[in-house]
């Protein structure tokens, strides 16, 4: 039996390889579904915590910047894990690394279910639940650039983005609800849901045998080290830690030039379309991701909005259009191309500051557009980002390729809120720069005269 199933697995191996990545898996309809699902539970958890936080730093009697970690070591493991699972998946495939990472995710998530009265515990189970979910969108990256022809490629991405999306907006409000009616750490249960998706890519995913190579860990561990010191900038805003991070930035750059077999390969650097589509990607994700951060603060100090309803109102309607939007980006990526998708999606961020800019003494509501434009053009940007980078790589290159965009995507979105959250702060802004919008004296906010 094992032998005649060997043989099975080294035939439909034989014959994905012949007829190409378009119809290395079927059932294409099932496979973007269950891919959109775990997409959706795979970041769910980075936001479904946040409206919890308060409620936390009462139980346990901590600081919010202690609570906060509940949320920061989910992000650590989660974007470090993105780039390592990339890697890992170019050397042993993808069937099982996704079913290794589920099962971890499940695992962190039944430790903190059974742990909340133990604060250590709780972060412990963050940090190990972000290393099993940072599997599924470096998977789900992996599959899509293997496996789905281009034809198809910019409607999985857009499909999946849109559903991972709805997973990062909707987060806040299941986790307010859950809390109000039993208690927070009933949120960890949540995940242990994706273990249902796993007979189904058992079935579906074709046998990949294992190829030579071995894990940098010396390289694994400077990129998290980078990771865990920009992290520690942002809750902090020390400088220490930045240039902390840059310098070891820098020694991982000059060590993977000089390793065998480094964890990511400088040869992607000598791509051009690679690096001109990662750092398009970086420039517009990051300042998107500054702007809405921007956002909250807006509406608590210039239009005295309670918190409830900043999320609810303003930007709840916004997160949950991305499905629409990044649908219909995907089809449009695949009918009218990459650049046509990401040049709409810069309009549309265009226009949404614009609007802000312009109106952002009037009512609170017209953010709520904004919003949605904003959103729009994010979808369509990382859809057209993600098929044309996926497009310049080789079938060997799509897990450190595809994993590396998951985390310059990730820093640069965490540079940006950050920039803007240090100009809040430091009140750099605050002078009127255009005649529509008037300082008041009455309100002291670093934001009344942007």
């Amino acid at each position: 039996m094992d032998k005649e199933r060997n043989e099975q697995d080294r035939l439909q191996t034989e014959g994905a390889e012949a007829a190409g990545p378009a119809r290395a898996i079927g059932h294409l309809p099932a496979v973007l579904a269950w891919l959109g699902f775990l997409g959706f539970f795979s970041v769910l958890n980075e936001t479904v915590f946040t409206v919890s936080l308060p409620d936390i730093a009462n139980q346990f009697g901590i600081p919010p910047s202690t609570a906060n970690w509940v949320t920061i070591s989910f992000v650590i493991t989660f974007g470090i894990g993105s780039a390592i699972y990339g890697r890992l998946a170019d050397m042993y495939g993808v069937k099982w690394l996704l079913v290794i990472g589920l099962c971890i995710y499940s695992g962190g998530s039944l430790l903190g279910l059974f742990a909340p009265f133990s604060f250590p515990a709780v972060i412990a189970a963050r940090f190990i639940q972000g290393a099993g979910a940072s599997a599924v969108p470096a998977m789900i990256m992996v599959m899509i650039a293997r496996y789905i022809g281009p034809e198809d490629r910019g409607k999985a991405f857009g499909i999946v983005g849109s559903m991972v999306a709805m997973g990062e907006g909707i987060g806040p409000v299941i986790g307010g609800v859950v809390a109000d009616t039993i208690h927070w750490s009933f949120l960890f249960l949540l995940p242990v849901v994706t273990l249902v998706s796993i007979p189904f890519f058992l079935r579906v995913l074709p046998h990949e045998p294992s190829r030579k190579g071995k894990v940098d860990v010396k390289g694994a561990l400077l990129l998290s080290a980078v990771m865990v010191m920009f992290t520690l900038y942002t809750t902090g805003y020390q400088w220490g830690y930045l240039a902390g991070s840059f310098l070891l930035l820098g020694m991982f750059a000059f060590y993977i030039r000089r390793v065998e077999q480094p964890f990511i390969e400088p040869s992607l650097f000598r791509k051009p379309r690679f690096v001109k589509g990662v750092l398009t990607g970086c420039i517009l994700l990051g300042t998107a991701a500054g702007f809405i951060s921007m956002v909250p603060y807006m509406m608590r100090d210039v239009h005295h909005l309670s918190t409830g309803l900043i999320g609810g109102g303003i930007l709840f309607p916004g997160t949950m259009s991305v499905a629409f939007f990044g649908v219909v980006g995907g089809r449009l990526a695949d009918r009218r191309g990459h650049l046509f998708v990401l040049s709409l999606g810069v309009f549309l961020i265009t226009m949404s500051f614009l609007g802000t800019a312009l109106f952002a003494d009037q009512t609170p509501w017209l953010m709520t557009g904004a919003l949605v434009l904003a959103f729009g053009g994010l979808s369509f940007v990382k859809t057209a980002i993600s098929s044309s980078v996926a497009e310049t790589l080789e079938e060997h290159e799509a897990g450190a390729g595809m994993g590396m965009l998951n985390l310059a995507c990730f820093l640069s979105e965490g540079i940006g809120a950050a920039i803007v959250g240090g100009l809040l702060s430091n009140s750099l802004l605050d002078f009127p720069l255009l005649p529509t919008v008037v300082s008041k004296s009455v309100v002291k906010s670093p934001i009344s005269a942007v």
